[in-house]
């Protein structure tokens, strides 16, 4: 497995694996050998790439019939209907303006995005966690848009997020589910 970002400061995040190779590249000029992979595969990213130099690039590095596999998760989502309000208001109204435009390919499972074949049927998945309200309110802080938005007005919202939903959310330990939902587009490239 070889595992490429543009950023040598994210792969320095990566949990070490002797199985893994980690590499500062591209990824539409990843250096890597022609003809020589079983599968590429784009987590959460591709709405930054140059789609059609990304693509030739997966034809050159994929063998005959290899897969390519893209895929972002959605917006998250709690298992109570009022925590869920607060967490969809807080991302749709409050940072909802500070995310980046590209955030609409993210918001449409990628659909809004060229694709370069036909398209394998993939099953309905997601990702589901149960966490404390500190470790969603430690996520929600993580967002990018979170970011811009204590940029443009100098001030945190997350900590009136956490007071409103501490009124509900029960125990601070208490731990409820969130889920993400998962958009997966792949197809075989490259064929025989």
């Amino acid at each position: 497995i070889i595992a490429t970002d543009l950023s040598a400061a994210q792969l320095h995040q990566a949990k070490p694996d002797p199985r893994i190779s980690y590499r500062v590249a591209v990824a539409e000029d990843s250096g890597l050998p022609a003809a020589y992979f079983d599968l590429v595969s784009v987590a959460q990213a591709l709405h930054w790439f140059d789609c059609e130099r990304f693509y030739a690039e997966v034809r050159r590095v994929l063998r005959p019939g290899g897969l390519l596999a893209v895929w972002c998760y959605g917006v998250c989502s709690l298992d109570y209907q009022r925590g869920d309000a607060d967490l969809q208001t807080f991302y749709r109204d409050v940072v909802g303006p500070y995310w980046p435009a590209e955030r609409r390919h993210v918001e449409s499972a990628y659909q809004t995005l060229p694709f370069p074949a036909p398209e394998l049927a993939v099953p309905a998945l997601a990702i589901t966690q149960q966490w404390s309200l500190a470790e969603l309110t430690g996520y929600v802080s993580s967002w990018s848009a979170t970011g811009a938005y204590i940029k443009a007005r100098g001030e945190d919202p997350v900590p009136a997020l956490r007071a409103a939903m501490a009124s509900h959310w029960g125990d601070e330990q208490d731990r409820h589910e969130i889920r993400w939902p998962l958009a997966v587009r792949a197809a075989l490239l490259n064929r025989p």
